[in-house]
């Protein structure tokens, strides 16, 4: 195994693509984008796990599983937007510190919550998210590039899917009694 460590491409590099004919300027601005929202997509990834893993209640069965499908659905975007911006001769952010330290968006603290509060916490996330993937498709759209804009329009689809799943979860119409989650 050599000890040589030989970096290709630098973090925050961008090149463009000659194939793709994305020339470095353009390149650079789209890339951008994806990796920021690579990290918030990260951000949200973490957190819909954490809830995932520590539900509890009544409606445990059903929230789990959605928990655990949207955070699936988080991390298969967050490969297509490293993908891309690959693709386009950037490096995506990868490191947990660059994630968290790029991202529009904060994480919930380490501690756990009632689910109704985890919830509104996600519902703040994906908010920032959908706010920030239409700002994003314009960009792409300016800039000519109408792939990316169509890989952010697909994608938007199920982040707004699943941020209304949420939204039917903080209803008030239940069959757990108000004073049983106090």
């Amino acid at each position: 195994m050599s000890t040589h460590k030989h970096v290709r491409k630098s973090a925050g590099e961008v090149t463009g693509s000659e194939a793709l004919r994305m020339d470095a300027e353009r390149a650079e601005q789209v890339v951008d984008a994806l990796n920021t929202d690579l990290a918030a997509t990260y951000v949200l990834y973490h957190q819909l796990k954490k809830h995932h893993w520590n539900v509890e209640g009544a409606e445990f069965r059903d929230l789990h599983l959605f928990l655990g499908e949207a955070a699936g659905h988080a991390e298969a975007f967050a490969d297509e937007l490293a993908e891309r911006a690959q693709a386009l001769g950037g490096v995506p952010h990868a490191s947990m510190t660059t994630l968290e330290a790029e991202a529009p968006i904060a994480p919930e603290s380490e501690d756990v919550y009632d689910i109704r509060t985890s919830l509104e916490n996600d519902m703040g996330i994906y908010g920032e998210i959908i706010e920030t993937l239409r700002e994003h498709i314009e960009l792409a759209d300016r800039l000519g590039d109408f792939a990316t804009s169509e890989l952010l329009r697909e994608n938007i689809v199920t982040v707004e899917q699943d941020a209304h799943h949420i939204e039917h979860y903080l209803e008030d119409d239940t069959l757990v009694f108000e004073g049983a989650m106090e």
